[in-house]
């Protein structure tokens, strides 16, 4: 899909870091969201919050203990999110000002920290969650960090089953006053026809940023995974499949500037395409 939304307005869609100008300008290398400089964005935006205001214990026993008992609400169709969703690290998403994030470069921004700050806290806490819930697979992490790179790409596409309470309703209102404001830059290229507003929710619009994007945001996630195992092999090399073994990344583990392909070689899951219920359907299974 990454080749198809190269078809379809990639430069228009396509993020770069290093654009996303906050009050002391540029913020970090054009390809590298492990080194962007979030304290800028965080400070623009006088938003830190993306795991909480810091006191939660993420996987905790009383956490643990709630999700053991089905306290959690059940979504649509009776689709219940997993443990692992339910302190997913996007409060910087949920609380996101749309007066400063106003173009795709800023948006990727927001992304990649939510993203990054999940991989870390994923990375901090897999053990203990393993050790409760063990898929007994040996790749963990990488699967942890796949199914909330899915949970990610399911909330800025707008089709995120999780929640229904105010909180959901802001964010969801926030992405589609940004998605306006690039919709509005697109359409000017001559992309209308493609572009319809969807009611003014974009869908078609946030599912081909998605796509343009994902490698950027995978990389975000995946920023401390060093030592760690895709568990498919999903990796195009030379005309065969391999798996990821670079920090679940395909090839080297280095986005490269340049071509669509390049970009998009590091992601090796495809979890963000499949239907978030049947994700969270297996991952319950598991838990």
């Amino acid at each position: 899909r990454e080749k198809e939304a190269a078809g379809r307005s990639y430069g228009d869609l396509h993020g770069l870091l290093s654009l996303a100008t906050f009050s002391s300008g540029e913020t970090g290398e054009p390809m590298i969201p492990c080194i962007f400089k979030y304290d800028e964005l965080i400070k623009a935006t006088d938003n830190n919050e993306t795991c909480g205001k810091g006191k939660e214990d993420r996987f905790s026993v009383k956490e643990q203990a709630e999700y053991d008992n089905k306290k959690m609400k059940c979504s649509n169709d009776g689709a219940c999110p997993p443990y692992r969703r339910l302190s997913l690290c996007n409060k910087n998403l949920e609380n996101i000002k749309t007066n400063i994030i106003d173009n795709k470069q800023k948006l990727l921004a927001e992304v990649c920290m939510a993203a990054k700050y999940e991989g870390d806290s994923i990375k901090d806490y897999y053990k203990r969650y393993d050790a409760e819930y063990s898929s007994g697979s040996g790749f963990t992490l990488c699967t942890m960090l796949a199914r909330s790179f899915a949970d990610i790409g399911d909330i800025v596409r707008g089709r995120d089953l999780y929640g229904g309470n105010k909180k959901k309703k802001r964010l969801e209102d926030n992405l589609k006053d940004i998605f306006k404001k690039i919709h509005s830059d697109v359409t000017k290229n001559g992309a209308e026809a493609r572009y319809k507003d969807d009611g003014g929710d974009f869908f078609q619009l946030r599912e081909d940023w998605w796509n343009a994007n994902r490698a950027k945001v995978w990389e975000a996630i995946t920023c401390n995974a060093q030592g760690n195992t895709y568990f498919h092999a999903t990796c195009s090399m030379n005309g065969s499949c391999s798996q990821a073994t670079k920090q679940c990344r395909c090839g080297d583990g280095k986005s490269k500037a340049g071509k669509t392909s390049d970009n998009v070689s590091i992601v090796p899951t495809y979890f963000d395409y499949v239907p978030q219920y049947l994700r969270w359907f297996e991952e319950w299974a598991e838990d």
